[in-house]
């Protein structure tokens, strides 16, 4: 009886200590074949993200100096350098840095979990190539940052953004004298009714945004200036920029009535979109996409009967974008 019960005892003990054991550890089931690490095709990928992130730098380089010769072209083969070196980084990257798996046929449907844990395995052993994961995540965002700013900056040529003096600095100052497309003074008495003269700002450069002016000669009975411009059109000479304040276009056309009774009232007109001011009412837009009225030049006659400037624009010139109409002309 006692040899049975030691036995006994000796048995439970034996099961007791199996059962406490560890299992050896089963080999670590994949999906794919463990992938060799890749650093010449990483190296590769690395200089073409960098390549790309040059290239797209140099687009906004040359956008924004715009004084090269053939700007076009350069920004055309930078920008799509740019878009050739990403693409070649990506397809290293597909073809040598990403464990594939060939298969005969098609995956068949997600029906069970066990399938669905098997694909995210696959998704996370698609990796394992890289060495330095991190320094190529960094570089592709680099790259992909720098092509999204060379995207977005033809964007800034929708208005000004920093250099807003072009559009606020003007030739014109108190005493400075008008001249016509000759380089001769304009007269007061030569300046009719009905006509459309083209004056600029005596010695200054022409190719300023604020130097054209448009003349215009009115009854002073049709005047209707804005209040503190009473004094800025003797013998109804009036005087207004060329520059359109829709898109910078040239104010090229005066519309006169040849029949007044059935004929709308004289106005200056914009060929290139149509918006149409009125010169009796200080430049008021009739009609059109303009979206404020033609900038006025206040004028004065000095003792030789020539025509000068009496100051600055009543606005700043140009179109009409928020940072221009929020300025004064300088």
């Amino acid at each position: 009886m006692s040899r049975l019960k030691d036995w006994l005892i000796a048995a439970g003990l034996l099961a007791l200590g199996r059962a406490g054991q560890t299992p050896p550890p089963r080999a670590e089931q994949r999906v794919l074949p463990p992938g060799l690490p890749a650093p010449r095709d990483e190296r590769r990928v690395l200089l073409l993200f960098a390549a790309a992130t040059i290239c797209a730098i140099a687009f906004v380089a040359i956008y924004a100096l715009d004084r090269l010769p053939d700007p076009t072209q350069l920004l055309g083969i930078s920008l799509g350098l740019a878009l050739i070196f990403l693409a070649a980084a990506c397809l290293v990257i597909a073809k040598r840095l990403v464990v594939t798996e060939e298969l005969e046929e098609d995956y068949p449907p997600l029906e069970h979990e066990a399938e669905q844990e098997e694909l995210v395995l696959l998704v996370e052993e698609s990796g394992e190539r890289f060495t330095r994961k991190r320094l190529v995540t960094l570089a592709g965002a680099g790259a992909a940052g720098a092509l999204g700013v060379a995207l977005l900056t033809p964007l800034v040529s929708l208005g000004p953004v920093l250099d807003m003096a072009t559009f606020l600095r003007t030739p014109w100052s108190r005493g400075r004298r008008l001249v016509g497309e000759n380089g001769k003074p304009l007269a007061a008495e030569t300046i009719e009714e009905g006509t459309f003269y083209t004056a600029y700002p005596e010695g200054a450069d022409r190719e300023q945004l604020a130097a054209p002016l448009v003349l215009v000669r009115l009854p002073r009975s049709a005047l209707h200036l804005p209040a503190g411009r009473a004094g800025w059109a003797p013998h109804g000479i009036l005087a207004y920029s060329k520059i359109c304040t829709h898109a910078g276009c040239a104010i090229a056309l005066y519309r006169t009535p040849t029949f007044p009774l059935v004929e709308p009232k004289p106005a200056l007109v914009c060929p290139c979109h149509y918006s149409t001011f009125d010169p009796a009412s200080g430049g008021t837009v009739l009609f059109g996409p303009a979206g404020r009225p033609l900038p006025q030049l206040p004028l004065e006659i000095d003792r030789a009967g020539n025509l000068r400037a009496a100051g600055n624009f009543s606005g700043p010139v140009g179109p009409s974008w928020w940072g221009v109409r929020m300025k004064k002309p300088t």
